[in-house]
């Protein structure tokens, strides 16, 4: 091993994710595309990891270059209307042989158990089986999509005894009715109606998709529903990329605290996205954007009544009206029907590339329901947004807070020139610092 202290130090430093996820339900779903490309057997191993790490995986693929290949072969035509396959009788053939071949190669590479590779030692189990319910759409602006369906129910109470007895499930994109008809599913569509009927924690979509964009050509990183939705409204994204976002903000909507989409030409991207703080891919979050914002002056009563408590016991050093008044527009807030239960203040140092937090506070009667690591995601977005590298707090009684979530300790030369002058050696600060 080239360095042996930059591995044990990357260890550690994914010990919490570790902690975190072990016993949590991870829905992941990849379409054909990745299978065509080669990246079934990489994919495979990687899953096999979370698995190994005490994760609940759920697999969903999807199988539209395959579906595409059988009509070719049975000199067929492929018909769509609103970007939605039109399933006839031979068509269904199509997906059914697809989906069969699909589901032997992923139980081909969750099988696999060379020597030095993740799957060495490996005795994984994938079960599948018609967990999905599925009904027809229909007719649609005057076209019968025929056997193309839409998931009605996931057997939920059936796929949880299997996860918890230690096996993979796998969904693949097709679904039956009670009369036994078979139906021709999106992938999305089923990896959204399983994640929401699971309560999964996340739902990872593996894409054929670039890292999303905005109209500025800016890494799209993370997105509450409501902004996805907005996003979603202007147009401007690909139609891939739009189908996945849409299918984000439903799984969102339907209870699912954090949805990713990481493309799969990168390695090991879903375990960079999950085991890494800033990930390689989109995320969209449930959390209400109303609820946390930037500060108005009209904040200013709130943010007093928040941080005098914690001024009258030296946690905080004192700011009054005025100073609030003046340096509102550093502050941010969560508030919650009306009433401001957290707030936290970014300080530039644009020379250095530096942003110090302060005033980092949340109400004791809502403490520990992670208000404030919520409050810090959203400050260390706006130092990125403003351009900043580094984070650094000065703090004398929750230094274990914020080591714990990516800060390391530094001293007062490495601050910036300006908030040197300014450090106030009777209270002796310690200074934390943190890489954006």
């Amino acid at each position: 091993m080239e360095n042996p202290i930059q591995f044990v130090q990357w260890l550690r430093s994914v010990a919490p994710y570790i902690h975190a996820f072990r016993g949590k339900t991870f829905v992941v779903a990849f379409p054909g595309e990745l299978v065509m490309a080669g990246a079934l057997p990489v994919l495979a191993q990687d899953l096999s990891l979370l698995h190994a790490l005490g994760i609940k995986v759920v697999i969903v693929h999807g199988s539209r270059p395959q579906v595409e290949e059988q009509l070719a072969l049975r000199n067929l035509k492929a018909h769509y209307h609103n970007g939605l396959r039109i399933t006839d009788a031979a068509a269904m053939e199509c997906v059914k042989e697809a989906a069969g071949e699909l589901r032997l190669d992923i139980e081909a590479a969750f099988s696999q158990g060379l020597p030095n590779t993740p799957m060495a030692h490996a005795a994984i189990r994938i079960i599948s089986g018609n967990f999905v319910t599925a009904r027809p759409l229909g007719v649609i602006d005057g076209v019968d999509l025929e056997f193309t369906g839409v998931a009605r129910k996931i057997a939920y109470e059936t796929i949880h005894p299997i996860l918890s007895a230690g096996a993979l499930v796998l969904l693949s994109p097709l679904g039956f009715s009670p009369t036994g008809e078979a139906f021709n599913l999106t992938m999305e569509d089923v990896a959204v109606a399983a994640a929401t009927a699971l309560h999964a924690d996340k739902l990872i979509f593996v894409s054929e998709t670039p890292l999303m964009a905005d109209a500025e050509g800016r890494d799209v990183r993370e997105l509450t529903a409501a902004q996805a939705n907005a996003l979603l409204k202007t147009g401007q994204l690909p139609a891939d990329t739009a189908f996945y976002l849409q299918a984000c903000v439903k799984a969102s909507r339907g209870g699912v605290p954090r949805v990713h989409i990481v493309p799969f030409e990168m390695d090991g991207s879903a375990l960079l996205e999950i085991f890494t703080h800033d990930g390689v891919g989109t995320m969209v979050s449930t959390e209400n954007l109303e609820t946390l914002r930037e500060a108005t002056i009209e904040d200013v009563g709130g943010i007093l009544k928040l941080i005098e408590p914690l001024e009258a016991d030296g946690t905080l050093v004192k700011r009054g009206r005025e100073l609030i008044e003046r340096e509102i527009d550093y502050f941010s807030v969560i508030e919650h029907d009306g009433v401001i239960f957290g707030c936290a203040a970014l300080y530039p140092f644009p020379a250095e590339k530096m942003a110090e937090m302060a005033c980092l506070t949340v109400n004791p009667e809502v403490q520990s329901q992670g208000d404030g690591e919520r409050i810090l995601r959203h400050m260390e977005n706006r130092a990125r947004a403003a351009g900043f590298k580094k984070l650094f707090v000065l703090t004398t009684r929750t230094a274990h807070w914020f080591l714990k979530r990516g800060f390391m300790h530094a001293t007062v030369d490495d601050l910036p020139k300006d908030r040197q002058h300014m450090y106030n050696w009777q209270r002796k600060s310690l200074v934390l610092i943190k890489q954006l």
